[in-house]
This record gives structure tokens, sequence and C-alpha cells, in this order.
């Protein structure tokens, strides 16, 4: 049965992206870049909120990172995907199909990363590159071992984090890196709360309260600026955050409030669920 379901959802994957990697869609990437870059270079930007799209993300995380690094101008470049799903489903997918990144996948899930690795060496667009996959459950004791053993060290272009919970805490202890972009996870229910779970707390009451995990975008803001970074964007949900190294594009992309990213009606509606967990034990970022 897991053979089954193994195959299944590879050939589906297969299937899922024939539309998403067409020369259509490279040419108006290729178009919409040299648009990008030429308004950049005489001083004009696009509001950030108007440039998402989705091809391989689940939301707008596409479109965002593709006017980020169309701007800053980086070609062929390097990404990190922790919680990386099976790779299609992933921040880091339109890079290394569309664009000629390519990068470190690491997931939780044996099938998951299978699924990855199986797809990307056999693909044209990907197989000319140098792809990692490593199934693994990250933690802040391990995770800078596992980048090591990689080969990934000093700096890198993207760093995505998206593992449900303890996104803070795996940024918050990386140090073989040095990211350009980091886009991470937080937690929009806890609003303009500072607060974050602790992982040991998380373990021992996560069973009988669902949404008692993760860190508020505050507490996230908090790290990134210990961290050197600054937060540039997010996801119209704002519960993908984007921050930008504190020496890269500066004139570019402004520093934004954390209200900024939090004005979606179902953004606002969320906040409620704070409420259910408020008794329980944070911290602060």
């Amino acid at each position: 049965m897991q053979l089954i379901k193994y195959l299944f959802k590879y050939y589906f994957s297969k299937w899922l992206i024939r539309d998403k990697v067409s020369p259509s869609v490279q040419l108006s990437l290729t178009q919409l870049g040299l648009q990008y870059k030429a308004a950049a270079a005489v001083g004009k930007y696009a509001a950030m909120p108007d440039t998402g799209f989705s091809i391989f993300s689940s939301l707008e995380e596409d479109g965002l990172l593709f006017y980020i690094i169309s701007c800053l101008g980086i070609n062929n470049g390097r990404f990190v995907d922790i919680g990386s799903n099976d790779c299609i489903n992933s921040n880091c997918a339109n890079l290394a199909f569309n664009l000629g990144w390519s990068g470190l996948f690491i997931d939780s899930d044996e099938r998951n990363i299978r699924i990855g690795k199986k797809l990307y060496a056999s693909h044209r667009l990907t197989q000319p590159y140098q792809n990692s996959f490593i199934k693994a459950m990250v933690a802040p004791h391990n995770i800078n071992q596992l980048l090591e053993q990689q080969g990934v060290t000093g700096e890198i272009d993207f760093l995505t984090i998206d593992i449900d919970g303890d996104d803070y805490w795996i940024w918050r202890a990386i140090e073989t890196i040095s990211p350009k972009i980091v886009m991470i996870e937080n937690h929009v229910e806890y609003g303009l709360n500072d607060v974050v779970v602790s992982m040991d707390a998380k373990k021992q009451l996560r069973q009988q309260q669902h949404h008692y995990h993760g860190a508020s975008p505050v507490a996230m803001c908090k790290l990134a600026a210990r961290k050197n970074y600054r937060l540039v964007g997010a996801n119209r949900l704002g519960f993908n955050a984007i921050f930008l190294r504190n020496d890269i594009g500066i004139e570019m992309f402004k520093e934004i409030a954390v209200a900024d990213t939090l004005l979606h009606p179902d953004t606002v509606k969320s906040f409620s669920i704070f409420q259910l967990v408020q008794h329980l034990p944070f911290l602060q970022g």
C-alpha cells in the first residue's frame, strides 16, 4: 500500500508540473524579470503586494520572491529549503525548475524526499544541476551539522523554513549559512503579541492545544533584527514573512511594519484564536 501511494504521488507530481514549466511560463518570467530590472535601474519599484503570483508556491510567494531576486539581480542562486514537502509544493521549486537555481531540500518525510529526488534527477530542467535531498528531523542541536555535512556553508541566496512550529528556534540556531533572503512561517493567530512557544512546552501541550505552537510575527521580527535582517514583505495572509539581510538592497526594499502584513480580513479574524491559548506559558521574542 505504501508503494502504491508513493508511485501515485510521484506520477501525479510529474503530471502536475507540466504546465508550470512550459516554454510560455519561462518566457513570461524572462520578460517580467527584464521589466523589473529596467525599472529598478532607474529607481522605480513596485509595491510588494502587487508582485505576487503562484506557480508552485501555496499562495503568491513565487511572485514576491521573483520580484526581489530580479531587482537584486540574483541569477543562478543557491537555496536551502527546510520543510520542503515533496520539493514540488515548495517555495524553491520555481527557482529550481524555471530559473536554474540549485540547493538543498530537507524534509522529515522519507516519501517526500524520495519523490523530490527522483523527479529532479529525471527532469530535463533540473537534471543538470546539483540539488541535494536529505531526510531529517531538524532541531536546533543538529541543523548546523546537517548543513555542513551537505557542504552548505557561508553566503547563500535564499533560505525558507516551514516546519509548522519550531521555525523560530531553527532560524535562531542557524549559524553556518548567511542567507541574503529568508522566508519563514510565523503564526498570525497571535496578532501583534510578542510570543514564542518553547519547544518543551509545545511537546507537553500540543496534543491538547492544537494552536499552541510557533512564534508570532512580532517575535519573529525581533529575532530577525538580532540576526541583522529586516522585514520587507509577506504573503497576503501574513504567515510567510520575508526578510532581507540588512546589507542587501537597502535602497530598494525598505523595512515595513509588522502590522502591515496582518491586514487581510481572514488574518484579522484569526486573532481570536489567541484567546484559546493566551493562558498557557509563552516566552517573548
